[in-house]
């Protein structure tokens, strides 16, 4: 039987279909569109965004570091550019047998490997570490032919900060090092944090350190377009980096040497002040260290020999290092005198070479005392009974209260970090440093040594220093900078550090007049006399020496005691005494009188600052050894003195002469000085 179809049926079910399919495409085509409307108009900024971060890449550009110099311009630090060996660990599998392999490619030393582990264990996996640094073009060649055997370790051209005169100045110039991750942390809570993208360095002593922000400069950045595979093709947009400013310091770089290479390997600390502006002309702590070591990650070698070395090369003794300011106090304990009428010029004590108190000797330093003793004499002639009654008299607090003006156990607001307070004892500080009762107590016989600058006293040189400028000052107080000016290296506008007066007054003038002239009396007449002997000016200074360990009654003092138990020399002063251009204050640690070993030193540095006179080579070699007093032989002229830094070099005839000159093992150790030179009066030892 034939079925016929219902045509009509078969018609509209096709167009039903129809109609169904055309709706779905018709609703595809509505999704396409919609996810097109979407992309391209929604998204379309952030998508965009996207696109360009996979075509192109930003890179911070480091800034050079600014210079740094000192006020003649001579460049105390600076940058140079090298090619750098570098691997980044996280693209690296077996670190070690790459940095074996690179070994075979470039010299790789065994302090490399060392300094990059420390790296490694400081950084994170993804930061590009140096393994080797400073390469030669024909190490750079080398690796570069073989570059596609190393993935994660590539080739860099940094610059890196350069120290030209080494351990000159080291303590007071600072360095630079890697940023380790306290800094880093405390750099991403600041503002900073953009400026210092890209940048691995950053100042971590001295001015480096104080004048991080002048010296940085501002990070720019370079948009680069990169292929698929990462690689840089070219660039699209830049903003350059602004360069760090130039420091200019106070320090005179010539002088600075000076007193380095007269301390030579003793140890100690000078600070040298304008007294009427506060700026720092030479701040020396010795011995010293080379802040270029630092630059690139110390190795472990040399921070050990530095670090364990019980000369403490590391420690600023300039501004951290406390010692007992010895007779270099009198001077202030009698203007103190004077201001609170507790003596006059002229009133007189007996000095039989002790003070007696409550059944304890109080020794004098001459056996036999010095007789009658006013207070010029007391401080020409050092006399320390005067002292001793001056203090008991007083009382501690007093003393306190009055030596407090001058800066002792106070900051000083020197413009770089790291200062100490030192000790200025009361009852109140006392109390405050001690825990049991019976330590708190202040007993009478301890305000006796404080006369002398004994006991719990406590300062730094650079306080002593301070102190010393406000006498030379006429009684007004600086504060201390060690910056002269900062200069703009774009706009070339220049920032002075200016002269800031802390206090008006610290005495009366007609006081400050008598205790200048007893200083005058102490380069004259007294202990300092013999290192001032022919000076073309008039200096005031007071000599010191300051007890290391104590000496019991009845005992002696013994110079020949092993050298760590021996007394430091110390001096103040400051010239010319009619119109003060230099005051400072300085000491020679376990170096005995301070007179013989101290005051030398200060007159050479007069000498340079007020005559512009260089020590000749044999008067250099006696002040090192403690051996010459007064200048021996004929100065020579700063500007003809070669290897100083600024000045010309020595010729090559010159040089070639001077090395063909046949020098004997013996006369160098030890040179023949005068019989007059070596001469150690009496007077001086103290």
């Amino acid at each position: 039987m034939t079925e016929l179809k219902d045509v009509g049926a078969e018609i509209y079910r096709f167009r039903l279909r129809l109609v169904a399919a055309g709706v779905v495409v018709v609703l595809a085509f509505g999704g396409v569109l919609a996810r097109l409307s979407y992309l391209q108009i929604t998204r379309h900024d952030d998508l965009l965004e996207q696109a360009e971060n996979n075509r192109t890449a930003i890179v911070p550009v480091v800034p050079n570091r600014g210079l740094i110099l000192d006020r003649n311009g001579v460049v105390l630090a600076s940058n140079y550019s090298a090619y750098t060996l570098e691997i980044t660990p996280s693209k690296v599998g077996d670190l070690e047998q790459t940095i074996d392999a690179l070994a075979q490619v470039v010299d790789i030393q065994l302090r490399d490997r060392k300094r990059f582990k420390k790296l490694a264990e400081e950084s994170r996996n993804f930061e590009s570490l140096p393994i080797r640094t400073r390469l030669t073009d024909v190490e750079v060649a080398r690796f570069a032919a073989q570059r596609y055997r190393f993935p994660g370790v590539d080739i860099k051209a940094r610059l890196f900060r350069n120290y030209p005169f080494g351990e000159l100045a080291s303590h007071v110039i600072g360095y630079i090092g890697r940023i380790n991750q306290a800094e880093k942390a405390r750099i991403d809570d600041s503002d900073d944090e953009d400026n210092y993208k890209g940048t691995e360095y950053i100042g971590k002593l001295g001015v480096e350190q104080s004048y991080e922000t002048q010296l940085h400069g501002l990070t720019g950045v370079e948009e680069i377009e990169t292929s698929a595979g990462g690689r840089a093709v070219r660039k699209l947009a830049s903003n350059p980096a602004t360069p760090g400013n130039t420091v200019v310091m106070s320090i005179d770089i010539k002088l600075q040497k000076l007193v380095e290479d007269l301390y030579g390997d003793r140890r100690g600390a000078l600070v040298a002040l304008d007294p009427k502006t506060g700026e720092v002309l030479a701040f020396v702590s010795k011995p010293t260290f080379d802040p270029n070591l630092f630059v690139e990650g110390i190795d472990a070698e040399s921070w050990a020999a530095l670090n364990g070395s019980p000369d403490k090369p590391l420690l600023n003794r300039a501004l951290r290092g406390t010692y007992p300011p010895g007779s270099t106090y009198k001077p202030f304990m009698a203007l103190a005198a004077l201001e609170t009428g507790k003596r006059t010029p002229q009133q007189s004590i007996f000095d039989p070479g002790y003070f007696m108190l409550a059944g304890h000797r109080f020794r004098d330093d001459k056996e036999g005392g010095h007789g009658t003793v006013d207070m010029y004499k007391s401080i020409v002639e050092s006399c320390d009974t005067y002292y001793y009654m001056l203090a008991n008299d007083m009382g501690v607090d007093l003393i306190h209260d009055e030596i407090s003006k001058f800066g002792f156990g106070s900051l000083t607001g020197i413009d770089i970090h790291g200062e100490v307070r030192g000790i200025l004892p009361s009852t109140d500080w006392k109390r405050r440093a001690y825990k049991r009762p019976e330590q708190q107590k202040w007993y009478a016989g301890e305000t006796i040594s404080l006369g002398i600058g004994q006991g719990y006293n406590n300062f730094t040189m650079l306080q002593l220093a301070e102190a010393t400028a406000v006498i030379a000052n006429d009684g007004v107080k600086m504060k201390p900078h060690l910056v002269q000016e900062v200069v703009d290296v774009v706009t070339r506008k220049v920032q002075k550090t200016l002269a800031e007066i802390k206090a008006e007054s610290i005495a009366k003038p007609a006081n400050i007049d008598i205790i200048k002239k007893a200083m005058v009396g102490v380069n004259i007449a007294g202990t300092g006399a013999t290192a001032f002997r022919g000076a073309g000016y008039v200096a005031a200074g007071k000599t010191g020496t300051a007890q290391v360990v104590t000496i019991a009654q009845g005992e002696k003092y013994n110079a020949k005691v092993a050298e760590r138990y021996r007394d430091h020399g110390l001096y103040i002063a400051f010239a010319p005494a009619d119109n003060p251009q230099i005051a400072l204050a300085m000491v020679v640690e376990n170096a005995g009188w301070g007179g013989a070993t101290a005051a030398p030193i200060a007159r050479r540095v007069f000498d340079y600052w007020l005559l512009h006179q260089y020590p000749n080579e044999l008067d250099m070699a006696g002040v090192r050894q403690g051996l010459a007093q007064a200048p021996i032989g004929t100065p020579l002229a700063v500007a003809d003195v070669p290897g100083l830094p600024g000045n010309p070099a020595l010729p090559a005839s010159a040089a070639a002469s001077a090395a063909a000159k046949p020098v004997s093992a013996a006369s160098a150790a030890k040179p023949v000085l005068p019989a007059s030179a070596m001469v150690v009066p009496a007077a001086s030892r103290r």
